[in-house]
């Protein structure tokens, strides 16, 4: 049985750390993201890191501001370069296979068992995938595995210290994502009725979700401002993910399809582990909660994902040395998960994706096209007689279109761009001078019409690849002769 004495006895100190081996797993896993870094273009996130990077403020609609400041800081650095704007995902990935291998280490795990969880950290496509890009869900899991790190240490050694370290590493993942609260709400429940309940007697504990709580009041005083527009788009991300995955089933096979085919059972078989064992318990309470209160809220499938590589150690260790024929099953699955990496990662000719579908490279199609968009706007714009364009503002039907016009159109000689959409929505209103709009793509142009005189179609976006992805061929609009001031139109626009 795995729940009497295991290597999870076995002090972490007596256990030598794979440097070596973990170092080059971490190494390609780096080299093949560095090598990728600058193909294709910006995927549409990224441009809206950029231009909320150049706003920056304590909050944002969307999300809290450490990755559009870390956006603000590669662009202001190398300006227009894709590599220093992925760098940052890149170094916390290569270090989430570190900290995953001294997870297993904690556990008391041998060099194999670090080994295997520091591969299967690295081929999990929703990681390794996420590394090739900026993005709010590439650093919050690895900051997950850094506080389940920590938790993990503290159950054996009961250094409180670690519990305050914790609380620090979780302030910066508030300023990320708001997912963290779930985990430790979750972890607070689960840890009252399994143990270790010392844990919530920890002084340094609450010290940390002081600081944590402190370290947050500027964000939370700007969305009390702004109406909690970030509690609102809640039910946004909600309805998007019923529509495009379903219910519970969905969730899960996402989750699955984001770990990877190693990820999938050895996630599974830590989970049961951790339940086997009466100290960590609580962890396996914690994943099933988490993933459990994810699809009840019609959360994202990676939304759950920072729980996995602390289950993997849990796997990684369990399986230590107990199954002679592990090898031959493990060699070939990792072997499939290294080329489907590979195969994740913008790799092939981009014409290729001509003959794709956007579901299954939904990064790489919106990674393509957007300064052939500006292109199209700009000669929209020049054609304009000069009496109108002096009086025309460009807007974005998205916080995507918008963003791609503020990043390609000056060099274009356009003016800054503005959307009603999502975080976008507060960076400016249109000045009252403009009483046209040349607009961007399609959405919401329904809500465009009622409030200008004429409304009419001037150009088409061609991203001249052939490439169907969610611009291609969409409009782009002149409408003249606005009825109501910007300062009352704007607020009905705004949409999430």
């Amino acid at each position: 049985m795995y729940g009497g004495t295991t290597t999870i006895d076995r002090p972490a100190e007596a256990v030598a750390f794979a440097t070596r081996p973990i170092a080059i797993i971490a190494g390609l896993l780096g080299i093949a993201l560095l090598a990728t870094s600058w193909r294709y273009g910006y995927f549409g996130d990224e441009l809206y890191f950029v231009a909320a990077g150049h706003h920056l403020d304590f909050g944002y609609a969307d999300q809290p501001p450490l990755v559009p400041f870390l956006a603000l800081v590669a662009d202001t650095v190398a300006p227009d370069s894709l590599v220093a704007l992925r760098i940052p995902a890149m170094l916390v990935t290569v270090a989430g296979v570190f900290v995953a291998a001294l997870t297993a280490r904690e556990l008391g795990g041998s060099r194999r068992a670090q080994i295997a969880t520091a591969a299967t950290y690295a081929v999990a496509p929703f990681l390794a995938g996420g590394g090739h890009l900026l993005a709010t869900s590439t650093v919050d899991p690895f900051l997950w595995t850094v506080i389940t790190w920590l938790l993990v240490r503290w159950v054996r050694l009961r250094d409180d210290k670690l519990l305050l370290w914790a609380g620090i590493v979780t302030a910066v993942t508030l300023q990320v994502k708001w997912l963290i609260v779930f985990f430790w709400l979750i972890t607070g429940v689960a840890v009252s009725f399994t143990g270790p309940r010392d844990l919530l007697r920890s002084r340094m504990l609450w010290l940390g979700a002081v600081i944590a709580v402190l370290t947050s009041v500027p964000q939370l005083l700007w969305q009390a401002r702004n109406g909690w527009p970030q509690l609102q788009m809640g039910s946004v991300i909600a309805a998007d993910e019923q529509a495009s995955i379903g219910g519970a089933g969905g969730f899960l096979l996402v989750l699955a399809l984001y770990s990877g085919v190693v990820g999938v059972p050895l996630a599974l078989f830590g989970l049961w582990r951790t339940l086997r064992l009466p100290r960590f318990r609580f962890l396996g309470v914690t994943a099933i909660g988490l993933i459990v209160v994810f699809i009840a809220t019609g959360g994202r499938p990676y939304y759950a994902g920072g729980i996995l590589p602390v289950l993997w150690a849990f796997g990684a260790v369990g399986l230590d040395g107990r199954r002679r024929w592990l090898p031959w099953v493990a060699w070939p699955a990792f072997a499939v998960s290294v080329a489907l990496v590979v195969f994740s990662l913008p790799v092939r000719p981009v014409e290729s994706l001509r003959d794709s579908d956007e579901y299954s490279d939904f990064i790489d199609f919106e990674s393509v096209g957007w300064p052939e968009m500006a292109d199209e706007v700009a000669v929209a714009y020049r054609a304009l007689p000069d009496d109108v364009r002096e009086h025309t503002a460009i807007v974005g039907d998205t916080y995507w279109s918008a963003s791609a016009m503020a990043h390609y159109g000056p060099e274009r000689g356009l003016p800054a761009p503005y959307s009603p959409n999502r975080g976008y929505w507060y960076f400016g209103v249109p000045p009252e001078s403009a009483t046209n709009v040349l607009y961007i793509g399609d959405g919401h142009i329904e809500q465009i019409r009622p409030h200008f005189g004429n409304v009419t179609r001037v150009a088409t976006v061609d991203n001249k690849l052939g490439i169907q992805n969610g611009y291609q061929g969409a409009p782009i609009y002149l409408a003249t002769n606005r009825d109501a001031s910007w300062s009352t139109l704007w607020p009905a626009l705004r949409n999430l």
